[in-house]
């Protein structure tokens, strides 16, 4: 599937997928006012083995064949402080079970 693929300039990391270049009409007002202008970055060929940086090409498929667009959103923020929480309880726990 032909698509083409447009970046926010209002959010970042943020994607429109749509299936025809400039036609927006698929896309609810709503969602272009929040993603902003969009600005095209690239025109790509994607199929179901198509791999991807951040999502499934199948799910970028159908969802373009069902609602017209695909959107793509950046992933969640990483919490770093609790991903180090999680670590030391580990490492403690392995201590603790030496002695």
């Amino acid at each position: 599937m032909l698509c083409a693929v447009y970046k926010s300039i209002r959010k970042s990391q943020t994607y429109l997928f749509i299936a025809k270049r400039d036609n927006f009409e698929p896309v609810p007002d709503a969602l272009l006012t929040q993603f902003g202008p969009p600005a095209l970055v690239s025109m790509l060929n994607i199929k179901a083995d198509s791999k991807l940086a951040m999502t499934d090409a199948n799910t970028v498929i159908q969802s373009i064949e069902k609602d017209g667009f695909y959107l793509q959103l950046p992933p969640p923020p990483v919490d770093y402080l609790e991903e180090h929480k999680k670590w030391r309880k580990k490492q403690l726990g392995i201590f603790n079970e030496t002695d």
